[in-house]
């Protein structure tokens, strides 16, 4: 058997993309090898039988960063990779996205898509790779697929786009970090950090990845020509016409409660209609497997019935809680929720509702990112929790999953890119998202109470950021954009549209649809919508808290910074920390160094703070020749007296510069711990300092 793998290349950006496969992986359903530069990435997909009593689709989506691909051995006790780091769950998030909406209606088999970075050239990101080789293999496989998928990265920098930019570059330098993927005809799934760009600007940055993801859709055509599976017979479901035509009976009763206010005072009232129809529809069934299956399928044609109902309901201009297309729903906030937080806001939108802290440490609270990428500190995160109580419902607490993650990481990347820059405002910034009501984006919510939370803690934000999920439901030629959808709308309909940014422009974009393409003059439409109900949200909540505190919460640590020479870092922290240590202990505080003597000082008493600072200061000055001290004999040796001027700073006294005359022993003058006036008389390049009391005692 051949292991030489069936390749394909294509120019994109610039570079050379490779796709590979028939060599690695053979008893995978598809693998493919993807590369650019001496990246290199490899993704294999499988699925097993279906089940006849799953009634959703099972897919499971893994993507990882050896170290070994950087030539890295992992940190820790076990040398071993654990659980995924937020970068490889932030790629798998964004693979799953892209897919899942591609699969066949009525597809219940179990697929899983697994990919891997075998090396990382610290030039080509791999996470880019690690899409499109698994789009690749998928379109390869056996497994049904609709059609090729493609995906880039789009940066801008000095007002230029650029597709598949260097790692080279910092992406903190870029204007945007856009990711999209898509297929010949549109885009399926957007994900973007922005510095307040323009709507236009981000509709010609998703022009030019469609562009560049065409090029990549045609190398992965090609790949299927040459070396593609016979994709394996699928026939979706037949649909129970009758059991339908029975269920639709009801759509007058549905009709009747589906406006009921309330959430869970809707979901009951349709919840009873369905009871009746499910006893009425599952009566003369005993055997217990028949009746399962019956009411299975019961279930299922009672919610495509509700579905169909609610987007007739908003193709016809309304929506299930009354509101216009357009209409934002009720904004309460309240400032300064937990008094003992640094800043605090619970802020409650219709039924979606998050208590928002943020808290101010110090730089020893950054967080250290280490993986493949070079190793970087992070002074800004933001946290996400989800409970079960928020939507009333049970389930195992177990740690934040990839969704939370993922909603975490969206809001993080809106309030970047306002904060003040670290030199003006050093402190480490931690967000925790607490949702406590859910219906309807509370990834959103929790970009506008993080804002809030920041502003109240007195960091000075360049600008105030909201966000706003819009909603698409399209049929034929109706189409409905929807602001500020609720749950119900965000599974009935066919876009979830997450739009973050100021009164500038977009911090922050995320989008999945679920109709096969959406133009630009649409998506230009959204856009637009979401400008104006970003800038409601706005004002709202500027009328609640017009700008950011004069100063940092009471309970916050003080800061103070001071500069010292970059020979003295040494001394400032002592053998083993012991000066630092003793600093921070005397103080009350804590103490960072910078390799550039930077030093900061943080603490909750602003005076121990200022007192700690003198000290430093004192520490690590280095006494010029003429100055006069009050020192502290320190040490008495037959040839002067050692004697400290400033913290942890002595100068050596000879004993012919204790007094004028002859002085036959320095125990005549001075002892052990006397305070004397000195002038210092020289310091060498060791920085030895010499000292005289004579000096001092004529110049007094």
């Amino acid at each position: 058997m051949s292991l030489n793998p069936t390749r394909v290349t294509c120019e994109v950006a610039g570079k050379t993309l490779t796709l590979e496969t028939g060599q690695v992986a053979r008893q995978a359903h598809g693998a493919v090898i993807a590369t650019i530069g001496e990246t290199q990435v490899f993704a294999a997909v499988v699925t097993s039988a279906g089940r006849d009593d799953l009634d959703f689709f099972p897919l499971t989506v893994d993507y990882r960063e050896k170290t070994e691909a950087a030539g890295k051995i992992p940190g820790g006790f076990f040398k071993r990779e654990g659980r995924p780091t937020t970068k490889e769950i932030l790629t798998m998030r964004m693979i799953d996205r892209s897919i899942r909406p591609l699969f066949p209606d009525g597809f219940r088999q179990e697929v899983q898509v697994m990919s891997r970075t075998l090396g990382y050239d610290g030039v080509n990101n791999s996470d880019m790779l690690a899409m499109i080789a698994s789009f690749a293999a998928l379109h390869v496989s056996s497994i049904p697929f609709e059609g090729a998928l493609g995906a880039t990265r789009i940066a801008r920098y000095d007002n230029e786009f650029l597709a598949f930019p260097d790692d080279t570059r910092r992406r903190a330098e870029s204007e945007l970090d856009l990711v999209v993927a898509g297929h010949t005809n549109g885009i399926v799934m957007v994900e973007a950090g922005a510095k307040e760009i323009i709507e236009e600007h981000m509709l010609d940055a998703l022009e030019l990845a469609h562009n560049t993801i065409r090029t990549i859709v045609s190398a992965c055509e090609e790949l299927r020509e040459k070396a593609g599976r016979e994709k394996m017979e699928f026939k979706p479901p037949t649909k129970d016409e009758e059991l339908h035509a029975a269920v639709a009976k009801y759509r007058g009763r549905v009709e009747d409660v589906i406006f009921t206010p309330g959430k869970h005072e809707r979901d009951d009232a349709v919840r009873a209609v369905r009871k009746d129809v499910l006893t009425e529809l599952t009566a003369g069934y005993e055997d217990r497997f028949e009746l399962a299956a019956r009411t299975k399928a019961v279930k299922n044609a009672f919610h495509d019935l509700e579905v169909e109902i609610q987007r007739e309901i908003i193709l016809g201009g309304k929506r299930i809680d009354n509101r216009a297309h357009d209409e934002i729903r009720e904004i309460t906030i309240h400032p300064n929720f937990v008094k003992r937080n640094h800043g605090s806001v619970l802020f409650t939108r219709g039924e979606t509702q998050a208590i928002v802290s943020t808290t101010l440490g110090t730089p020893d609270d950054e967080q250290i990112i280490d993986g493949i990428d070079e190793e970087y500190k992070k002074s800004f995160y933001l946290h996400y929790n989800f409970p079960p109580y928020s939507v009333g419902e049970t389930r195992r607490i177990m740690g934040p999953g990839r969704r939370e993650i993922g909603h975490g990481m969206l809001a993080e990347r809106a309030l970047v890119t306002v904060l003040p820059p670290k030199e003006s405002f050093p402190y480490t910034l931690r967000i925790v998202s607490e949702i406590t009501e859910s219906n309807g984006s509370s990834s959103m919510a929790s970009v506008c109470g993080g804002c809030l939370s920041l502003m109240l803690a007195g960091v000075p934000l360049s600008q105030p950021v909201a966000g706003i999920a819009m909603g698409l439901v399209q049929d034929g030629d109706r189409t409905v954009i929807l602001s500020d959808i609720l749950g119900s709308e965000d599974h009935t309909g066919d876009m979830d549209f997450k739009v973050a940014g100021s009164g500038l422009g977009i911090t922050a974009l995320q989008m999945d649809i679920k109709v096969k393409s959406i133009d630009r003059s649409l998506l230009g439409q959204a856009l637009e919508q979401a400008r104006e109900g970003r800038r409601y949200i706005l004002r709202k909540m500027l009328e609640a808290v017009p700008r950011p505190e004069a100063d940092i919460s009471e309970h916050a640590p003080r800061m103070e910074t001071v500069k010292i020479p970059s020979e003295r870092i040494g001394f400032l922290i002592g053998p083993g920390g012991k000066n630092i240590k003793g600093l921070q202990e005397q103080f009350k505080v804590r103490i960072s160094v910078d390799d550039n003597g930077t030093v900061q000082i943080f603490g909750i008493n602003s005076d121990l703070v200022k007192k700690c600072t003198d000290a430093v200061e004192g520490m690590c000055a280095l006494p010029k020749i003429g100055s006069r001290y009050t020192g502290t004999v320190k040490g008495i040796k037959d040839f002067g007296a050692f004697i400290e001027i400033l913290p942890g700073v002595e100068g050596m006294c000879h004993i012919s510069e204790l007094e004028e005359g002859y002085i036959e022993k320095v125990e005549e003058v001075v002892s052990m711990g006397d305070e004397v006036e000195v002038v210092v008389i020289n310091v060498d390049d060791r920085g030895k300092i010499k000292l005289s009391r004579r000096q001092a005692m004529v110049t007094t």
